[in-house]
């Protein structure tokens, strides 16, 4: 059962990211009613993409990301439009967390060692960098211990909150702002790019993969949740984009370090996962040599900061409604080409009607036409 457990914490531990940071902050913005309507509508509709991508990996003799497995079914031009849309959506999702990881061991990191936020984000994003060379049994590791630790303050954050949550602080609704949590939920949902990993990680426990995807995905989901209510119950209209800065007024100092510890440890083991999702890509399905594969899926992402590109929210949303919404689409059109030309028997299957299918792929393409027209307008 080591194996499951691993399984289940990278597959769990990756979703729970950064974009666990930016909830509280939209929740605010558009009202409690419409972030949990996003939440049972996009949970519903990623824990089928996370089945459906698991199907299809199952159907492939060879493993591979989502660039290689649309290559196979839909072709070359499908299989760089999944290249561009897939390292957008990873870029982003790393580059986010650079972002938030780095200002959370700034914090910490600062009172007693000085110096300033540059570094630490250079040394949170070089640390990373290390361990992805290094491969998926160290993070496999790493994920199963850190998210033990993970939920264990979680839990402590929660129990020092509930006596100053405010239930008046919990807005129900506000029509302006009723899209802001589209692409931010959807964003910190996703695992598709994660699966693979799992596969490798079961190993000959391979028909364990269908309850890792169903069990891995409703984790995340509620802990968003109790998450949510701590943080928007005590902070309200003060709730800060990084969710944690605006706790410190009424929790004091000592509750805020544990906190941004809660903060890096969250981040910094998805960072991982993703960025060795990233290697994969470049190395497996686009025949680059290993070193030259960790070297992009690494460092550009350091670049991208460095250049500017440091709003939170908008970078997790649009990976989210944009990037992860392509990918969503690919992996649907990838389905229905693997059930019919797969490579082998899965070890399970889940057997959706096309027309269901045509359906949840309609209302991908109005996300992604919806986030699109919200940059330009």
């Amino acid at each position: 059962m080591k194996q499951y457990f691993y399984a289940l914490a990278t597959f769990s531990g990756t979703i729970i990211g950064v974009g666990l940071f930016g909830l509280p902050f939209v929740t605010v913005k558009a009202g409690i009613i419409p972030v949990l309507f996003y939440f049972f509508l996009l949970g519903g509709l990623i824990l089928i993409s996370h089945l459906v991508y698991g199907e299809i990996s199952l159907r492939t003799k060879k493993p591979h990301r989502l660039p290689g497995y649309a290559k196979i079914y839909l072709g070359k031009k499908a299989g760089y439009l999944s290249v561009i849309s897939n390292a957008i959506g990873l870029f982003g999702a790393n580059l986010a967390y650079i972002i938030i990881g780095g200002s959370f061991l700034a914090n910490l990191a600062l009172p007693l060692f000085g110096g300033n936020v540059f570094a630490y984000i250079l040394i949170y994003a070089l640390s990373g960098a290390f361990l992805i060379y290094l491969g998926s049994k160290t993070i496999a590791r790493s994920e199963f211990f850190s998210l033990i630790i993970f939920f264990g303050i979680l839990l402590f954050i929660v129990i020092k909150s509930r006596p100053s949550i405010n239930l008046n602080s919990y807005y129900l609704f506000n029509a302006k702002n009723l899209f802001l949590p589209y692409g931010v939920i959807l964003f910190s949902l996703g695992g598709i790019s994660v699966i693979p990993e799992i596969r490798e990680v079961l190993g000959e426990r391979i028909k364990l993969l269908k309850n890792v995807i169903i069990v891995g995905t409703l984790i995340p989901i509620l802990t968003y949740l109790i998450f949510i209510y701590a943080v928007v119950g005590v902070s309200g209209a003060q709730t800060t984009t990084d969710a944690l800065t605006g706790l410190k007024e009424i929790l004091g100092p000592n509750i805020i370090l544990a906190g941004y510890f809660f903060g890096l440890l969250t981040t910094f083991t998805s960072y991982l996962t993703i960025g060795l999702t990233l290697k994969k890509i470049f190395w497996y399905d686009l025949n680059f040599s290993h070193f030259n594969a960790w070297v992009i899926a690494c460092f550009i992402p350091i670049i991208l900061y460095f250049l500017g590109l440091n709003d939170f929210i908008k970078i997790i949303g649009f990976a989210g409604a944009v990037a992860l919404g392509v990918d969503a689409i690919i992996t649907f059109l990838i389905y229905l080409a693997a059930k019919k030309i797969g490579e082998r028997y899965p070890e399970y299957q889940i057997n959706l009607p096309k027309p269901f299918i045509l359906i949840i792929i309609f209302l991908f393409i109005l996300g992604v036409v919806f986030e699109l027209l919200s940059l330009i307008l």
